[in-house]
Parts: C-alpha cells; sequence; structure tokens
C-alpha cells in the first residue's frame, strides 16, 4: 500500500467512529434489582478495518467503526457496562509497522476500554517500544504474573483493578502468556514470568475476600486449551481456583459462540469465553445480581461485528 494512500486510509477508518449502531437489547430478568454487562475482544491484531469481501473465512467482518457503534449501542442499553480486552493488540497489519502500535491505542483510548491485559505480541517491537505508546492509552494495563521490576514498565501496570459499577464492585486483574520461547529474550529483558495459576488463586481470594468484590473477572492471555499438555490454560485455569466468576481468554484465537461453563475446585461455576481474533467479534456477558448484590443468573454470546 501506497503511503498516501494508506494515511488516507488510516483518516477514514478513524472517522468512521461516529457511526450509529444496531439495537442489542436483552431482556432482564424481572427478580432483579441490577445488572451489568461486559463487552470484550481478544488478539485483535490491529485489524482497524474490516477484513476484504473476499476473505475466505470472514468476508467483511470486523473494523474498529463497526465496533464503535455497537459498543455505544450497549452503553445506551446498559451504562453499567464494562470494556476489556485479553490481549495481543500490536501486530498483524501494517498500521502496527507504520505507527508502532500509536494508533491501536488511541482508538482503544475513544472506543473507551476499561482495561487490558499483555499478549505476547504486545512485545514485538520490544518492551521500550511498548513503552513507548503507553502515553496514548487512556486505560490501565492489568498483569499480575510478570514482574516488571528490573524494566521500564516497572509502575506502568496493575495487578488489578476495582470498578464500581451501580453499587456492585467489579475486580479485574490480568495473567499473560510464558514470553520465553514465543519472544526474543532481548525484546521483553528483564520481565520476569510467574505462574498465572499461582498468582490467579491470590489475586482472587484477594479481590473475593480482602477488596469484598462481588463480581471477579480475570484476563487471560494464556490459552484456551492445550489437549495433551501441562500447559497453563484457561480451562486449567478455572478448574484449579476459586473466587473466579469470568475468565476472558485470549492467544489462542479460539472461537466460541458462547461461554463455557466449567466448575472450579470448590464445585462453583466459572464462565470462560474467547471470541477468536482480528475484531471480528465482540463477547457480551450479563450479569444479573440481587439487591444485596448476589449473583443470581447470566448470559453470554458472541456477536459478529
Amino acid at each position: 500500500m501506497k503511503r498516501r494512500d494508506f494515511i488516507q486510509h488510516t483518516s477514514a477508518s478513524a472517522a468512521f467512529l461516529s457511526l450509529g449502531g444496531l439495537s442489542l437489547s436483552s431482556c432482564t430478568p424481572k427478580n432483579t434489582a441490577k445488572h451489568i454487562t461486559v463487552l470484550h475482544t481478544n488478539d485483535v491484531h490491529s485489524h482497524i478495518d474490516a477484513l476484504p469481501d473476499n476473505d475466505p473465512h470472514h468476508p467483511g467482518q470486523g473494523g474498529v467503526s463497526r465496533r464503535a457503534s455497537l459498543i455505544a449501542e450497549v452503553r445506551r442499553e446498559n451504562p453499567n457496562t464494562l470494556l476489556l480486552d485479553a490481549g495481543d493488540i500490536f501486530q498483524g497489519t501494517p498500521y502496527f509497522n507504520y505507527y508502532g502500535g500509536e494508533l491501536e491505542f488511541k482508538l482503544m483510548s475513544m472506543l473507551k476500554y476499561d482495561a487490558a491485559t499483555l499478549g505476547n505480541h504486545d512485545f514485538d517491537n520490544g518492551i521500550d517500544g511498548l513503552y513507548a505508546q503507553l502515553p496514548h492509552a487512556d486505560f490501565d494495563f492489568l498483569i499480575a504474573n510478570y514482574d516488571f521490576s528490573n524494566t521500564v514498565m516497572d509502575g506502568h501496570t496493575k495487578p488489578y483493578k476495582i470498578f464500581v459499577k451501580d453499587g456492585i464492585k467489579i475486580g479485574v486483574f490480568g495473567l499473560g502468556i510464558q514470553l520465553k520461547g514465543l519472544v526474543n529474550d532481548n525484546l521483553y529483558k528483564e520481565t520476569i514470568y510467574l505462574n498465572p495459576i499461582e498468582i490467579a488463586q491470590d489475586m482472587s481470594r484477594v479481590l473475593k475476600r480482602d477488596e469484598k468484590c462481588d463480581i471477579v473477572i480475570c484476563l487471560s492471555h494464556i490459552g484456551y486449551q492445550y489437549p495433551n499438555s501441562y500447559r497453563p490454560s484457561d480451562i486449567k485455569l478455572a478448574e484449579s481456583t476459586e473466587n473466579i466468576d469470568l475468565i476472558i481468554g485470549g492467544h489462542t484465537h479460539t472461537f466460541l459462540d458462547r461461554p463455557s461453563v466449567l466448575q472450579n475446585r470448590k464445585g462453583e461455576k466459572v464462565l470462560v469465553n474467547q471470541v477468536g481474533c482480528f475484531g471480528i467479534n465482540v463477547g457480551r456477558i450479563d450479569f444479573y445480581l440481587d439487591r444485596e448484590n448476589k449473583l443470581i443468573s447470566h448470559e453470554g454470546r458472541t456477536i459478529t461485528v
């Protein structure tokens, strides 16, 4: 793509963010007092525009402008909405090669993402390249199992964040995949990887018991499932921990029509969801709570953009 055409294409994509959207209303159960909606993406990989009409798998789908319309409509329907991303924001189109992640962070900020975690491809320009783009992100990066103490990223991420919507405390924490073997050592430098399942148990305990959160969400970039493998995954995470209500996953580009419902180590339900890649889909989870902020029910589905 010629530079002039590329820049014009970029401007056009950003301009479409003001478009209106489709109705996505859902019916709230009558016996509930409160309703929280969680919208989420993963592995967008710098796909700003919709896929081309001749794409063999997802022709004409995706695009930031359409996602913006969808998000705006859901927020009009339910102001108590969180928007989250499970990592691999960078790498995949010339937008990243040209702008180095600036455009991706600016557009996510325009869409008012509440938080994101980090994926392995977010280190593709090195930890210094990631750090350089942070001023363009008006949202928090949550990652509990990367120790950045001896890097430029020290102090620029949080292990978790608590959001309050309609008096409901929602704790969100992040987990990243082991970078060694996926990313060159000189790109992530002295970042220390910590066992995600052990960290998840600590984080969920802090959020549920100490911080008294009503809903606990894990933003995970460790992958949905690895059959016949000992590698940590969202499935193993759900089954090996407690206090987590929802795991929003990334990395494996797993397309789920609706969340998987698993049991944690205490036999309680855990939702696990992932919506593929490239911004083709947005996940939607609706939690319904009573007047005492106790979870009553949930609904989940994948919305094609």
